[in-house]
């Protein structure tokens, strides 16, 4: 019975070397580098702003709109590439234009909040495209 248990051991230490996970697909925040960026602005925009400090956003508004127009204007990874992604990249581009407008026209904190949550959906929407989900 130990030279079974033994056996069986061996045999199951000597599989775990050949186990291998799968390589994992890569990020589209790794793929597309102007993703990764407008991410760095959105994330330092946002969840400051689920808490009630809506400064980061007010001071940030034009940067924002400008990393859309880039992430707009950048050439999407060719495994990523689709009518979808496109056209929610568009929308985002858009959407930031309107916010930086907000900002600027000194619309309501309440405003600016409802928005930015616009602004995240839609960016969690072109993740989502990206990851096929």
């Amino acid at each position: 019975m130990k030279k079974i248990a033994s056996l069986l051991m061996l045999v199951l230490i000597g599989s775990l070397g050949f186990a291998q996970d799968a390589p994992k697909k890569p990020s589209p925040f790794d793929t597309w580098p102007e993703l990764k960026t407008f991410h760095g602005v959105m994330s330092s925009t946002f969840h400051p702003s689920e808490e009630g400090n809506l400064e980061p956003i007010k001071t940030r508004a034009t940067e924002m709109r400008e990393k859309a127009a880039a992430l707009a204007d950048s050439k999407i990874p060719a495994d990523l590439d689709n009518e979808k992604v496109r056209a929610a990249v568009n929308k985002l581009k858009d959407n930031t234009v309107v916010m930086e407008k907000m900002v600027k026209d000194k619309k309501s904190d309440k405003e600016i909040t409802e928005y930015l949550v616009v602004l995240h959906d839609t960016f969690h929407e072109i993740v989502g495209l990206c990851r096929h989900e």
